[in-house]
């Protein structure tokens, strides 16, 4: 008989379980509503477009620069990408030429050095036993990230956007290992192969000159696993599923009204 899963989560938002699981708990077993800033709805738009430009590159359709920046527009204006205008210092205008300056660059000077086999990947639900009849199954994509083949194999280059996504000339890796170790362990499960190579984020700075830059991230997996030494995070999330119990972290870079709307009524925040 197949399981019956307790709880159906994204596996692109697990990462942030472990950031604050309290604005997880809120966001996405709750489902409370937070409206992202015109910057987060930047880096969604650009994602769009390089998402088209290496599906294409992979099927070998021909899909130009332009025609990715053209994607990029057409997502940073549809309504559903809903946003606050004040939530942060950039201008519609402002975000389509930085968004469509860092695409090109992606486009015409990044993607190329690599060769992806898989963009945004579907995945095959993964189930993960809590205990006390708690199974919590991850679904979805790899949101943002690609499936790369190098000499040294297989592995993950996971697309990063923000403000502070690239810091002296290096992709920003500190705080991503979470997500990458579930895409490793999603990757293996779903093919069947094994990840034999370092995950690789790739940081598109939305703010100031356009930047991107790379940053590397080995032993993902068993950031999630553990080993016979110390337990994964899995093991620390199952006891949060099983108990109940989502704990606050006030001290989260993400712990503002602009990122969760739990904000105003935390009572962790310490305000």
């Amino acid at each position: 008989m197949e399981t019956q899963p307790s709880l159906k989560i994204r596996a692109s938002s697990w990462a942030g379980l472990f950031d604050c699981a309290y604005r997880w708990e809120g966001i996405h077993i709750l489902k409370m509503k937070n409206t992202v800033g015109l910057r987060a709805a930047l880096g969604t738009a650009i994602h769009a477009g390089s998402a088209i430009y290496d599906q294409a590159r992979i099927t070998g359709d021909t899909v130009t620069a332009n025609d990715a920046a053209g994607v990029l527009v057409d997502k940073l204006r549809d309504p559903e990408n809903e946003f606050d205008p004040t939530k942060d210092d950039l201008t519609m205008q402002e975000a389509e030429i930085a968004g469509i300056s860092l695409l090109t660059k992606y486009c015409n000077e990044v993607s190329p050095k690599y060769n992806f086999i898989a963009v945004e990947m579907e995945t095959k639900p993964l189930d993960i036993d809590c205990g006390n009849g708690t199974v919590l199954r991850l679904t979805g994509t790899m949101d943002r990230a690609r499936i790369r083949k190098s000499t040294m194999g297989v592995g993950i280059a996971d697309l990063k956007s923000g403000a502070s996504s690239v810091q002296k000339g290096v992709a920003v890796t500190k705080g991503h290992g979470a997500q990458i170790g579930t895409y490793e362990l999603l990757y293996e499960h779903t093919t069947g192969e094994a990840i034999t190579a370092d995950a690789e984020i790739i940081g598109l700075k939305t703010k100031g000159k356009a930047e991107i830059a790379s940053g590397t991230i080995s032993n993902a997996k068993r950031i999630m696993i553990g080993d016979q030494d110390n337990p994964g995070l899995i093991e620390f999330a199952a006891d949060m599923f099983r108990s109940g119990r989502f704990y606050p972290n006030p001290k989260s870079m993400l712990c503002g009204e602009k990122y969760c709307p739990r904000f105003k009524s935390c009572t962790f925040k310490g305000d």
